[in-house]
């Protein structure tokens, strides 16, 4: 690889998050409850976890599963209320109910940020039309990153999108960094990284012993390996 890519590691409190900046990891994604795909963390995690670690730290602002925004209000006070323990970067997305982004919701929940860097998670693999979606969000402020792994299914499904968005990167709505993730497995990083691609997020494969156990420094050093750095 010319360049270190980024790699990602879901962190679910500060024993994920010590062990991942031991791996190797570049950043965590802070999220609580994986059996809802990653909610929101409880602010004092946040701050155990900026206390223990210098990795940036990307924080989700997600209520219930689904990809529906619900309460927009508690939204904003759950950005609020991470902002206040230190979060400087998130991970948030929302569709309306016919798959569309729900413009409303994520200019509200943005807006609490006032420019933060943040992230559109894999709602945009449940969007009716991913291409409209990328180019409504194109100017949006703040955001830099979708993660996704190309299709709902996961990488395996979504290697051919995922390929062909690589290849679009600079265009009007595509100009954000693509971090693939989402059933992503190392066998899968060559071709990727090929096409361009250099960010990875992690979950599952962070973890030898699933979702009931920590993460593992030498399980992210593996992926540290294969990508460089």
């Amino acid at each position: 690889m010319s360049k270190r890519a980024v790699l990602e590691v879901i962190a679910l409190d500060v024993e994920d998050a010590v062990a991942a900046q031991a791996g190797g990891a570049d950043r965590l994604e802070l999220v609580t409850d994986m059996a809802a795909d990653g909610l929101t963390p409880a602010a004092a995690t946040v701050a155990g976890i900026r206390a223990a670690v210098d990795l940036p730290v990307r924080v989700m602002l997600r209520l219930a599963d689904g990809f529906a925004a619900g309460s927009v209000e508690r939204l904003a006070e759950a950005a609020r209320a991470m902002r206040g323990v230190g979060a400087e970067e998130f991970v948030l997305g929302f569709l309306d109910p016919d798959g569309g982004v729900d413009l409303g919701a994520v200019e509200r929940v943005a807006g609490e940020l006032e420019g933060c860097r943040w992230t559109f998670h894999r709602a945009i693999d449940r969007a009716a039309d991913r291409d409209a979606l990328r180019k409504q969000l194109a100017d949006f402020p703040g955001l830099d990153t979708y993660l996704t792994a190309g299709a709902a299914a996961g990488v395996d499904a979504g290697l051919p999108t995922l390929l062909a968005e690589a290849g679009r990167r600079g265009e009007p709505g595509y100009e954000q960094r693509l971090l693939v993730g989402g059933g992503l497995r190392l066998e899968h990083v060559p071709l990727l990284v090929k096409a361009g691609v250099d960010a990875f997020h992690i979950g599952g494969a962070a973890r030898p012993e699933g979702w009931g156990g920590p993460v593992s420094a030498e399980a992210v050093a593996q992926w540290r390996r294969v990508l460089g750095g």
